[in-house]
């Protein structure tokens, strides 16, 4: 698929996220309990966590549209993850998005 004026490219955000030490579990259980509600959030496509050999855990989201991304950051549930994420974290998320270039299956 290629984005035209009346289609857009699905935009995909994944990064990286270093739990404090002793924090892992606890950044584990809050990550874990983002991907159903978010998988049932208008306009995801992917949502997937995995857990690095290093401790990191690495986030993969697709999303529809930039709108259903800013849509699903608005919501409450992200608010309050964004908020708690400090305590649970080394340093800033290592964070990457941008609109897919190659198709994606529909």
């Amino acid at each position: 698929m290629t984005p035209t004026s009346t289609t857009q490219a699905p935009v995909s955000l994944y990064g990286f996220l270093t739990p404090k030490p002793g924090h892992a579990n606890e950044l584990g259980k809050l990550l874990m309990d983002l991907v159903e509600p978010s998988r049932g959030h208008l306009g995801n496509l992917q949502y997937h966590l995995h857990e690095q050999e290093d401790g990191r855990f690495f986030l993969y989201e697709v999303w529809r549209s930039q709108e259903d991304l800013d849509r699903h950051n608005a919501t409450a549930l992200l608010r309050a993850f964004m908020d708690e994420l400090p305590e649970h974290v080394e340093g800033a998320p290592e964070a990457y998005f941008g609109a897919m270039r190659s198709s994606y299956p529909t």
